[in-house]
């Protein structure tokens, strides 16, 4: 008889036997196994080279393929920054532009500069001529475009437009009567004056010996803004004010050299007409020029 431990069992017919079933892969922890170990090397070869093989398999192929998929995603990677990225000029050009952007700011000024000295331009009031509408040291901005004239002839080659005989039009108004102008003197371009125009082109001015008053074409003209009575010296006149020149007068009849004396002022020496005055008794004093209105006694009955 054979003991327990001799017996022989035999598997049963047509059974094979179960193969062992392949452990799972260790997990692998860089902080817990390090780099340099071997087991830890293998698996990690062995992880990328399954990565490389999806990655492999998952891109369509599109002509020749570099042989390290790692450095292909590099490249896309890469590519994708450069297509995004934002290009920052050279030091140079940026000295450039900050030229270019200085010159036109510049020019700019300079313009705005010459449109505003070619249409206003300020003065300082000198003496006591005018007062009491204009004191002495008072600063005024003269408005130099207000008798701006336009000649015809320059367009006359235009076909059914003919200029006329008198050819030369003011733009806005003439002087007249009234106006605060600046002009150069006649006795003396050098010098620049301010007084009111009295008289203008055809007008017939006279001053009253008894009265001391101002007469244009026979009538006497009432005017508020004078200081003194208005007198003459050598000659109370009539002047007959010829053609493009204006008869002018000081507010302050008594201390005013003027028309009085037998000049006139040529429109040509006018420089502009008073329009604001922004300094007076040594600080800001913004008003309107002392412009009045005078008209003769017909003129304003035939208004009304």
């Amino acid at each position: 008889m054979l003991d327990d431990e001799d017996l022989e069992v035999d598997s049963p017919s047509g059974e094979e036997e179960s193969e062992e079933e392949p452990q799972p892969e260790p997990f692998y922890d860089p902080l817990i196994e390090p780099w340099n170990d071997p087991a830890s090397t293998s698996v990690l070869e062995y992880r990328l080279s399954r990565r490389s093989a999806e990655l492999t398999a998952a891109r369509p192929v599109v002509g020749p393929r570099s042989a390290d998929p790692q450095a292909e995603e590099l490249s896309e990677l890469r590519r994708r920054l450069r297509a995004e990225t934002v290009v920052i000029p050279e030091k140079r050009r940026m000295w450039s532009v900050t030229v270019r952007e200085v010159a036109e700011t510049l020019l700019l000024a300079l313009l705005i500069f010459l449109a505003v000295r070619t249409s206003m331009q300020n003065f300082r009031v000198e003496g006591a001529s005018m007062e009491p509408s204009l004191q002495d040291g008072e600063y005024l901005i003269v408005n130099k475009l207000a008798y701006a004239q336009l000649d015809l002839d320059l367009i006359d080659w235009l076909p059914f437009f003919s200029a006329g005989d008198d050819s030369v039009h003011h733009l806005w108004s003439s002087p007249g009567r009234g106006d605060v102008v600046v002009f150069r003197s006649p006795t003396n371009v050098n010098r620049d004056f301010i007084k009111r125009i009295i008289g203008v082109h055809g007008d017939v001015v006279e001053i009253d010996p008894a009265g001391g008053g101002v007469i244009v074409n026979g009538q006497k003209i009432e005017e508020r803004y004078v200081r003194g009575d208005t007198r003459c010296s050598s000659s109370c006149g009539p002047w007959v004010v010829p053609e493009d020149a204006y008869f002018v007068m000081g507010d302050n009849r008594q201390n005013s050299s003027d028309s009085r004396q037998g000049w006139f002022v040529p429109e040509e020496n006018i420089i502009g007409k008073a329009l604001i005055t922004y300094w007076h008794d040594n600080s800001p004093n913004l008003g309107l020029a002392p412009n009045h209105d005078v008209s003769l006694a017909e003129e304003a009955a035939a208004e009304e």
